[in-house]
């Protein structure tokens, strides 16, 4: 079965809806153990002496979390080529333990590669916000995905 999502399926100002993803302490202490481990991303006393005010996933955790929604939702059904990078990662508010993040990834641009037919370029805004609303990530990027004939 052909994937869903090809570069022609990608529209200049669409917003995909990422779904949610409930945020638990003990994640948050297993990501920062292998990956961060910094005190307000291990002990909950340690990250509300913080400016955190509560146990925080670290921003590198907050990113993984955006990914796996975004994969969920429309990479692993694509014909995506991964990016060549990242624009910019803006980390809003902090992500605490009990948190309730919303996705949602809008369509920026697009355009076909000149040097690779079949091959073309979509960046899009990411967001995630919380569930007072408030936005606690911002990254932009450009991923690579191949014309449905290419894929063929």
């Amino acid at each position: 079965m052909a994937p869903r999502w090809a570069f022609e399926d990608f529209e200049e100002g669409t917003a995909i809806d990422l779904g949610s993803k409930a945020v638990t302490a003990e994640e948050i202490i297993e990501f920062a153990s292998q990956f961060d481990a910094q005190p307000m991303h291990l002990d909950e006393e340690a990250g509300k002496a913080s400016i955190l005010g509560g146990l925080g996933a670290s921003g590198w955790h907050s990113c993984c979390m955006l990914m796996r929604m975004m994969c969920d939702r429309f990479l692993l059904d694509s014909t995506s080529q991964g990016a060549p990078g990242v624009d910019y990662v803006r980390w809003k508010k902090p992500v605490l333990a009990g948190d309730t993040l919303t996705g949602t990834s809008v369509v920026e641009e697009k355009r076909l590669s000149a040097r690779r037919p079949g091959l073309g370029f979509v960046t899009c805004r990411h967001q995630l916000v919380n569930q007072r609303g408030e936005t606690v990530l911002e990254l932009k990027n450009t991923g690579m995905f191949l014309t449905r004939e290419a894929a063929s």
